[in-house]
């Protein structure tokens, strides 16, 4: 669902560019007056052709793992819930978002290998259930790391349950908002259908800045901080640090996207072409959490149900 643009802007207006016309128009050849014309061609992103090839099998696959590794975590939560003694709740959030998660990627899917063709208002809806559901995956791994209240469902948790998904949502309405279809050369649904200065789009950047980046660093410190006091990391912490692992790489890339278009940092045609790849690698990676996420909380929650240990994810 990458933000697929058949040219890069800026970069395609170059001004060495020199009408037609003044040329005809000076019949003296002047060694000064030659112009590069290949320097003048637009900046063709290479990208998107790639993109719309590889994407749609890489989501068919991924929503298919998906399914199975989320259906056979709830599965195994439903039988053995004492595998996940303190945080058996989180897990079944966790898996709530996954599924919503993993149920958007077929429509994505299709979008990209035959074009968008629910409509614009159907773009906005699916940009705003992806976000949430990423946003809400990243809120409830912080939680899982700081409280422990996810050991029942009880009203404390049901308040926070309600509280992380309702911050979810708005975190990820800037992301509809910025979002839209384009019709050229066919209907896709796109990322970024506004300038890079809108203040929805810089809402939506510092959205996923703040869940993909500045989330995971205080978590960390907090970790070293409570390790260095002697408090440990707790057994099943490291599953949890998973989401941020396979997202941190997407929020550092939509930075560097930032300041590309911003000018902050120099570019050509090629650094834009091979970024472009880059940024599609790392949005990959997130998108892979769906399925490797439930995996290894599958596989953590059996480890210690064989091992009898007294402590969950």
């Amino acid at each position: 669902m990458g933000n697929c643009i058949p040219v890069s802007p800026k970069v395609l207006q170059n001004e060495t560019f020199v009408n037609l016309l003044d040329l005809l128009g000076n019949f003296t050849i002047n060694e000064d007056y030659l112009v590069d014309y290949t320097a003048s061609e637009p900046c063709h992103n290479a990208y998107c052709p790639f993109f719309q090839r590889a994407a749609p099998a890489f989501l068919a696959t991924t929503c298919v793992a998906a399914a199975l590794a989320t259906g056979a975590l709830l599965v195994a939560l439903a039988k053995c819930p004492h595998a996940w003694p303190r945080h058996r709740a989180l897990v079944a959030q966790l898996a709530a978002a996954t599924g919503l998660f993993a149920a958007l990627l077929p429509a994505v899917a299709a979008g990209i290998g035959q074009g968008w063709r629910l409509g614009a208002g159907a773009c906005k809806v699916t940009q705003l259930l992806w976000h949430c559901s990423v946003f809400a995956q990243g809120l409830l791994v912080a939680s899982g790391c700081c409280s422990r209240v996810w050991s029942r469902w009880e009203p404390r948790s049901q308040r926070l349950a309600a509280c992380i998904w309702l911050g979810a949502l708005l975190l990820a309405v800037p992301a509809a908002l910025a979002g839209g279809t384009v019709a050229a050369p066919e209907a896709s649904c796109i990322r970024r259908n506004v300038d890079v200065f809108s203040p929805v789009y810089l809402l939506h950047l510092a959205s996923c800045l703040c869940v993909f980046l500045l989330l995971p660093a205080a978590l960390l410190v907090a970790t070293l901080v409570r390790a260095g006091r002697g408090g440990g990391w707790g057994s099943g912490v490291g599953a949890s640090w998973l989401f941020f692992v396979l997202w941190v790489p997407y929020g550092m890339g939509l930075a560097v996207d930032f300041l590309l278009y911003a000018e902050v940092l120099q570019y050509t045609c090629s650094i834009f072409e091979r970024f472009d790849y880059a940024l599609g690698l790392c949005e990959a990676l997130g998108v892979l959490h769906c399925c490797l996420g439930p995996a290894v909380l599958l596989a953590t929650g059996l480890c210690h149900r064989k091992v009898g240990a007294d402590s969950g994810f």
